[in-house]
């Protein structure tokens, strides 16, 4: 009788511990969005943007790294790779395109939606 009440609680705990994560959930960051932002407001850089490219572009794409990599560590620059339509592109691209950005997998499509609204809203950087 102990062992079968034993079982059933280590059951129990197991199972409330136990997630739905699969092995590429746990792997992989997340890429929720870093700032959810109510559509009707407007999107600018240091409030909604930044963030972003901080946790999912930065790792690659700042001062120092290869010429390859055009730093995005900066209001100007982010702005320079929206407006030159290069960004907008990359991280629109479907997994398994070539030229995907970020190179770990596309980010979230809230995360890029964000990003394609602060280009509509013109950029702004406050």
């Amino acid at each position: 009788m102990k062992k079968t009440i034993l079982l059933t609680i280590l059951l129990a705990v197991f199972a409330s511990c136990s997630d739905s994560d699969t092995y590429e959930d746990i792997e992989t960051p997340p890429t929720t969005p870093t700032n959810p932002t109510n559509p009707t407001t407007a999107v600018t850089y240091n409030k909604d943007v930044k963030s972003i490219i901080d946790a999912n572009c930065v790792s690659c794409h700042s001062t120092g790294r290869s010429a390859a990599f055009r730093p995005l560590t900066t209001f100007a620059q982010v702005k320079a790779a929206v407006e030159s339509a290069g960004l907008l592109g990359r991280i629109q691209l479907q997994s398994g395109q070539q030229g995907l950005m970020p190179q770990g997998g596309r980010m979230a499509q809230a995360n890029i939606d964000l990003i394609v609204k602060w280009n509509t809203d013109g950029l702004k950087e406050n």
